[in-house]
């Protein structure tokens, strides 16, 4: 259940610098997780971050919400619908690529209404599923993902050369 003082809402160009520090913080959280297989972030990430994610506002197969309380960015979410993808071997569906919450406002609600908001966007678009990946090691977003209904489909692995 979403706090009374948290609110989601659509990202605007107004965010693009919050959205850039918790794309680094995404970065950093993947890079602790696995060195080898995420990018290194560097505080120059924040930009092009930022960038994409401001690029994406006015697409119309894409979503980028936030979730705010008293007046500061504490997560978000990037959604979009992907096409049907030979390659993947899946039929169009709803894709969340990012969801973040700050450290600070982790576990009270605030991801699972970015969640909510976005299954409902793609859910209005037509879409027949959603899918997601996250780090094997990120055992509360799983949780959170499971309590929501979703299942594993597909375990990636590396190898490095």
């Amino acid at each position: 259940m979403l706090p009374s003082d948290v609110i989601v809402r659509r990202a605007s160009p107004h965010d693009a610098a919050a959205l850039g520090e918790l794309g680094i913080d995404l970065m950093r959280t993947h890079y602790a997780f696995d060195g080898r297989r995420f990018l290194e972030p560097t505080q120059a990430d924040a930009g092009g971050y930022a960038r994409f994610l401001e690029s994406q506002l006015d697409d119309d197969a894409s979503i980028v919400l936030v979730a705010e309380q008293r007046g500061r960015i504490v997560g978000y979410i990037y959604a979009a619908i992907e096409p049907l993808s030979w390659k993947e071997l899946r039929d169009e569906c709803g894709f969340i690529h990012d969801l973040l919450v700050t450290d600070q406002a982790r576990g009270r609600g605030a991801g699972e209404g970015l969640l909510n908001a976005a299954i409902e966007w793609l859910r209005e678009r037509g879409m027949p599923r959603v899918v997601l990946g996250t780090a094997a090691q990120n055992d509360n977003a799983r949780r959170l993902f499971e309590r929501r209904g979703f299942r594993p489909t597909m375990i990636e692995m590396t190898l490095e050369l």
